[in-house]
């Protein structure tokens, strides 16, 4: 086998890319000049750094979906590319061996000399041998051309192969590249989201922090902050999360159940868990944890399964937020959802009317 297919190449996902780029909202930090934000008039009231704050959070969540989205596609390249060499080798193992089986005909046609046969037959003191030995070499002769065509087909697959293996790769430098840009993007605006929230009080900063995504509006309930009892999967697929509304199946209430237990964990973007999450990051873990395998973006995951309306909500169901389905939380009944909001807050139970409604799902 070749040397290569021993060498595990690096992968471009990883503790690297998945760096915990979080905002510490005790402490203060300089503004940075991302986007102009550090030149920000210092006369800005606190209203307004919570609504650019906001603004910084939101352009922040888009680009981490765009990573998001990239990191998976550039990981099935480099699977692709893998599976790609890998059968090339293999390939060119049996086309060495195919090759040493030709070199030895070869070989023993040239140590025979060549010969004519009719001459062969002129000259042999028994016909009859000859005659049955010239009808050996006919068969080896065949096989021989049979071995050459196959040498010629596996030449032509190598190649193939070989161009495939070559537009996989260009496909994952493409990748790779674009994660690079959307990394920066997303780094750059939640430096300058710190900076900004280093200019209110301690104080402003904790009711900022209690109020999470949207955190001018006055509308998130006192119910979004606290940390309710664990709920079991057993608890949500009988009486749902609120005590009203049952989950409508095993797989939605372990989903459910999943999203209880990370009340708390902070929210990286990037992460998938199992202790720290962004927004999709976390449905998607809910939902594996339940056996069920989604997409890692919000915009495909607004496709993973049935669309239901904003009035058909059960606990388990999918919810999405703003025109660019940038943003996903998980339904748990009596209006709430669990989300990961943004790094501002940790993974918390909040009134889905926070944030403006794009569309559900009900994963089947």
């Amino acid at each position: 086998m070749a040397a290569h297919r021993r060498t595990r190449q690096r992968s471009i996902g990883g503790n690297t890319a998945r760096t915990a780029v979080t905002i510490a909202l005790a402490g203060a930090a300089t503004a940075t000049a991302f986007d102009g934000v550090g030149h920000a008039d210092p006369q800005l009231s606190p209203t307004q750094v919570k609504a650019k704050v906001d603004t910084l959070y939101k352009e922040a969540e888009v680009a981490t979906e765009k990573y998001n989205g990239a990191e998976e596609k550039a990981k099935t390249a480099e699977k692709h590319l893998r599976t790609l060499r890998d059968e090339a080798a293999r390939k060119e193992d049996r086309l060495n061996s195919a090759r040493e089986a030709l070199g030895s005909m070869a070989a023993a046609q040239y140590r025979s000399g060549g010969i004519d046969p009719a001459v062969q037959l002129a000259l042999s003191d028994d016909p009859d041998r000859y005659l049955d030995g010239a009808a050996f070499a006919e068969r080896v002769g065949t096989r021989q051309s049979a071995a050459v065509a196959g040498v010629r087909k596996q030449l032509r697959e190598i190649e193939q192969l070989r161009g495939a293996a070559h537009v996989e790769l260009t496909s994952l430098k493409a990748r790779q590249a674009e994660l690079k840009r959307q990394k920066k993007t997303i780094t750059g605006k939640l430096e300058a989201a710190r900076g900004l929230l280093a200019r209110l009080s301690p104080a402003e900063r904790t009711q900022y922090a209690e109020q999470g995504a949207e955190g001018g509006q006055q509308r998130a309930s006192r119910s979004s902050t606290r940390v309710p009892a664990p709920v079991t999967a057993a608890e949500a697929g009988t009486s749902g999360s609120s005590g009203t509304t049952a989950a409508p199946t095993s797989r939605a209430a372990e989903a459910v159940a999943f999203a209880y237990s990370k009340l708390g964990s902070p929210y990286v973007w990037g992460a998938t868990g199992p202790n720290a999450f962004d927004c999709s990051g976390l449905t998607q873990a809910a939902y594996r944890s339940a056996g069920v395998s989604l997409p890692r973006t919000t915009y495909a995951q607004i496709n993973a399964g049935q669309r239901v309306s904003r009035s058909e909500l059960q606990p388990g169901d999918l919810v999405f937020f703003y025109s660019g389905i940038s943003h996903v939380g998980i339904y748990v009944g009596d209006g709430q959802m669990i989300h990961a909001p943004n790094p501002s807050a940790p993974v918390r139970l909040a009134p889905i009317d926070q944030m403006p409604f794009a569309g559900a799902t009900r994963v089947v």
